[in-house]
């Protein structure tokens, strides 16, 4: 067993390195990604849905930007491949989620119709559907999202080992529109029927929470992280099963719940689902979500790579972490709590966050 102080320099020596790579390799094509679907946002021909398109890649830029931290898993060679896959089918469920919003007559139906696109990024012999005719557009409206599909498609054509990974990722973008559809009705009937789906797929033993399951099913980390795997040429179905049983339901968890926490008032304010409001208090949430962190990293160290899936699963979090929001009466204790059980990384990975967030202005 190494000493700590031997671990310490490693993990810093980790850190340092996948910073490297991520700042002067994979960044640059992160931002270069997101100028590209910019742009074809802003010829989108329906002006409103153009406006919707470009203000939700301004406010979003930073789930791009860690979708493709998974591309540090990858094989050097293939790391362009899973990072257009990546930023293609984030872009596009950060978009479906911007539409799931808007007050319609039918909020089941379009998150439904809507999300599954998701499905057809995964699947190249999916049939096109028209997925926005329950948002208000018509047919022809559909081009900037079966753009982002065939994009994703082709990226994920390159990789050798998709065949192994396919039924999980659409496993898991499955669950991803399931959560969607049931999740922006009003409360009610549709709230209880997310109630009934999320128990019927919570892992018997595990200790979740109706919710803590339905957060960990809404999650696109378990996707990332099975497009890096299928860079590999050596992978078979085995690791693929587990490497998404690593990722579901805890490390979704963590993250839709680190995401539900730090929006939690502007959530309240527009009337949205927040999950972390169905804890009782401020130190239920601090105490579930440190418990979901510590589960989470045990799990992702014991995969192949554990040390660089460990280390994705601080970044991810202390992007949430780094945000002032994370800062408020309610959200301190939890983020504090979560901190600590992400282990020494964390603060080392707070820092850059927090420049980071301090230079781009986030909020």
């Amino acid at each position: 067993m190494l000493d700590p102080c031997r671990r310490t320099l490693l993990d810093a020596n980790l850190l340092a390195t996948a910073a490297g790579v991520y700042w002067l390799e994979l960044f640059p094509h992160v931002r270069g990604e997101a100028a590209r679907w910019r742009r074809h946002a802003e010829q989108i021909g329906d002006s409103r849905l153009a406006a919707l398109a470009v203000d939700t890649q301004v406010r979003e830029l930073g789930n791009l930007e860690g979708s493709a931290v998974f591309a540090l898993l990858a094989p050097r060679a293939r790391r362009r491949e899973v990072l257009r896959a990546s930023v293609a089918f984030q872009a596009l469920y950060d978009f479906l989620d911007t539409l799931a919003e808007l007050p319609v007559p039918d909020p089941h139906a379009n998150g439904r119709r809507l999300h599954l696109a998701l499905l057809a990024c995964l699947d190249v012999e999916r049939p096109l559907l028209p997925y926005l005719e329950h948002s208000g557009f018509a047919r022809e409206q559909c081009g900037y999202v079966e753009e982002l599909i065939g994009a994703c498609r082709r990226a994920l054509g390159a990789l050798p080992s998709y065949a192994a990974v396919a039924p999980f990722a659409r496993l898991a973008a499955a669950r991803m529109v399931a959560y969607q559809s049931l999740s922006h009705g009003p409360p009610g009937a549709e709230r209880r029927a997310l109630r009934r789906w999320a128990l019927a797929l919570t892992p018997p033993g595990s200790g979740l929470l109706w919710w803590e399951a339905a957060a960990g099913a809404a999650s696109s980390l378990g996707v990332f992280a099975l497009l890096a795997a299928a860079a590999d040429g050596s992978l078979g179905e085995r690791g693929a099963r587990a490497l998404a049983d690593a990722y579901f339901p805890w490390t979704g968890a963590l993250h839709v719940l680190l995401d539900s926490l730090v929006d939690r008032e502007v959530d309240l304010r527009s009337g949205e689902h927040s999950l972390v409001e169905h804890y009782a208090e401020p130190d239920a949430v601090a105490r579930r979500l440190a418990l979901i962190a510590a589960e989470s990293r045990a799990r992702l160290q014991a995969l192949p790579q554990g040390s660089r899936h460990a280390l994705i699963l601080t970044a991810m979090s202390c992007f949430y972490l780094a945000r002032p929001a994370a800062r408020a009466e309610f959200a301190a204790p939890a983020a504090d709590r979560v901190q600590a059980a992400l282990g020494r990384g964390a603060r080392p990975a707070m820092a850059m966050l927090r420049a980071h967030t301090a230079l781009s202005g986030a909020s």
